[in-house]
């Protein structure tokens, strides 16, 4: 099988070597299934200390679920979520948000990937109105699919605003480890004491196998998540090869060293390529993207030896994506390929 490094998404990363041996080590014997084994509770008893008194965490299969089985614990189907246009519950989850919550998704156009307070004020109306779905929810994606990230001060002005509504605030935290990282603040910094209700916990896209972690601050939205959860088909019966990964990743700051490494060759790869007449850095580096606009023709013999993806294909627009695993060989044979095809 071809094997083809590249930058197309820290999803084609493999598994750390400490989650990896964090998977074989519990891959020993029996274990009460569904969670009620040692492995699924001394996993979900460190995020909840780590996040604060009062979490509640739990495990599931994918991103797109954490998304979906976290927003259907804080709605009714007559409700309404507000996210950016760009995304991933409106882009890239087949309507699944839709389809599984009975909720109307409303998306808005962002700025820099961020949703702003003037962006989501025209939304919030029909208020018992019952010819109107009820405005509940807000989403937004820490770091943003644009590469962005929030800075703590919009976050909470972002909460504190949906909050005056009685709504909601979700994060979509597939990357809130390359967020907090390029913060220079902790998860909880980050989340739950910048306004976040409830957070999608992304460990899939940081170093782990699969899995990702549903984390509720807010009391109250976790009475149905036990069914909410089987009925997603998201109860894992093994569910001690999740857990295992988070342990290991929230031990020694695995998931600081991960995303911070990522994060440094994202802008290592900006300024390497960005260097090189005829590409333009076209948006802020500020987690683990790179986005970069280049000569239309450089793209497929590019992409045959360094996978990556087209972002728009009018403007020649591409994402490069860097991961824990990326190295600097990576980026110096990237970028002497882009100088040869000058």
């Amino acid at each position: 099988m071809r094997n083809i490094r590249g930058f197309a998404s820290d999803n084609n990363a493999g598994v750390h070597p400490e989650i990896m041996d964090a998977i074989h080590r519990c891959n020993v014997g029996h274990a009460i299934g569904y969670g009620n084994d040692d492995y699924t509770r001394t996993a979900t008893d460190k995020i909840n200390a780590l996040f604060g008194p009062g979490t509640e965490s739990f495990f599931v299969f994918t991103g797109t679920a954490a998304n979906v089985v976290g927003l259907r614990s804080m709605t009714q189907a007559w409700n309404s979520i507000i996210c950016a246009e760009t995304a991933h519950i409106q882009e890239d989850e087949c309507g699944a948000p839709e389809y599984l919550t009975g909720c109307k998704l409303i998306p808005v156009e962002p700025v820099d990937g961020k949703l702003t307070i003037e962006g989501i004020r025209p939304h919030l109306k029909g208020f018992e109105f019952e010819h109107h779905s009820q405005p509940k929810v807000v989403s937004i994606t820490q770091a943003t699919e644009m590469g962005t990230v929030y800075s703590l001060g919009e976050i909470r002005s972002i909460a504190d605003f949906v909050h005056g509504y009685d709504m909601l605030l979700h994060m979509d935290g597939a990357r809130i480890a390359n967020a907090a990282v390029s913060l220079g603040v902790s998860l909880r910094d980050a989340t739950r004491d910048a306004g976040v209700d409830v957070l999608s916990f992304g460990g899939t896209k940081n170093g782990a196998m699969y899995g990702e972690a549903i984390i509720f601050f807010t009391p109250g939205l976790t009475g149905a998540f036990k069914y909410l959860r089987k009925q997603s088909m998201q109860l894992g019966s093994k569910m001690r090869f999740i857990a295992a990964q988070f342990d290991a990743m929230l031990t020694n700051d695995l998931w600081k060293r991960n995303a911070g490494h990522a994060n440094c060759m994202a802008t290592l790869l900006a300024e390497k390529a960005g260097s090189i007449p005829g590409v333009k850095i076209n948006r802020p580096v500020q987690a683990n993207a790179v986005f970069a606009i280049l000569p239309h023709s450089w793209i497929e013999p590019l992409m045959k030896q360094f996978f990556f993806y087209v972002w728009d294909e009018a403007t020649s627009e591409v994402r490069w994506m860097t991961s824990w695993d990326t190295t600097e060989e990576d980026i110096d044979r990237f970028t002497s390929l882009i100088k040869n095809l000058i």
